[in-house]
């Protein structure tokens, strides 16, 4: 059982806290002075401390020991908040292009340029240091969710960098056109960092195999074992919190259980170092011959008895 503070859980804490201070002071200053893009930034912040407590609860969620229920874990919750942050964040974006729009279309006055600029100063440097902490959790922890928030506030990084340019150009040429514009260009930028999120996600949820190199070196670590005649049927897929992998391997035919046996605890150990930080769930299957053409068959539902005759 994971520890009640585990490293995800407070990163989720941490940027929940920091979203809501931000909430207050980009908010007020946003109402007060009437600046799209600030007050786009505003909403913005607002839907980060929303989707942070979401987060908090589905990694709460994810990080329960398998039951009679749900055998295989729950952490695929962590995909599906992933999913939901994207759909959040991309509807937050159109909002933001909307408001955006309604200025250009009827030219407010953006007001209080001062304290929105020091405002957006306090939101950078802050939202700098959060991301440096979710990116190292990150790292550590390989959770979905925690780089889906990573990459979120990365994205208002930059976003509120735009807004503090914005609020300079307007200072300098007067010209309250250029805030839409900025705020425009934010809203876009937000959509297109939803789709990363939003495709990882999904991707979970459809059981995507590892990547490309990882399953590569699994595949190198079962054939690579001088014992092991050949391999096949290597699946592998992430729940967000764990790797699961199953294959099947051709050992000799008059092989003892208990050699087979250790022969699978030694793949395995190989196979777990590839991430020791990660949680691995393992399935070797035991073959005497290459047997593929059967496990085809058994899947697409075709007969078997003429093709177990060519087997053997």
């Amino acid at each position: 059982m994971k520890s009640e503070n585990s490293p995800q859980k407070r990163a989720t804490m941490v940027s929940s806290s920091v979203a809501t201070v931000l909430v207050f002071v980009k908010l007020i200053i946003g109402v007060a002075s009437g600046s799209v893009a600030v007050l786009a930034s505003a909403i913005d912040s607002l839907l980060d401390m929303a989707v942070s407590l979401f987060n908090f609860f589905a990694i709460k969620k994810s990080e329960e020991e398998p039951d009679d229920m749900y055998q295989y874990g729950k952490g695929k919750i962590q995909a599906i908040a992933a999913v939901i942050e994207g759909t959040v964040i991309t509807i937050s974006g159109i909002y933001i292009m909307y408001v955006a729009f309604k200025k250009l279309n009827e030219g407010t006055i953006t007001t209080l340029l001062t304290p929105s600029i020091f405002a957006m100063l306090f939101s950078i440097i802050v939202t700098y240091f959060l991301v440096q902490y979710l990116l190292k959790t990150a790292k550590e922890t390989d959770s979905i969710v925690i780089k889906a928030d990573a990459l979120h506030y990365k994205t208002d990084l930059w976003s509120n960098a735009a807004v503090l340019v914005a609020l300079g150009l307007v200072s300098l040429t007067g010209l309250d056109s250029i805030d839409a514009i900025f705020g425009l260009g934010i809203g876009i930028y937000i959509i297109y960092s939803a789709y990363e999120i939003t495709v990882d996600g999904i991707e979970i949820l459809l059981d995507r195999a590892l990547d490309g190199e990882t399953v590569a070196k699994i595949g190198e670590i079962i054939s690579g074992h001088p014992e092991v005649t050949s391999y096949h049927w290597l699946k592998t897929r992430t729940d967000g919190n764990a790797n699961f992998v199953e294959f099947h391997m051709v050992l000799r035919p008059n092989m003892l259980l208990l050699e087979a046996h250790r022969i699978a605890d030694e793949v395995e150990d190989k196979i777990m170092l590839l991430e020791p930080n990660k949680k691995w769930i393992i399935t070797p299957h035991f073959d005497p011959y290459d047997d593929e053409e059967v496990n085809d068959a058994m899947l697409h539902g075709k007969p078997l008895v003429e093709l177990e005759k060519v087997s053997h």
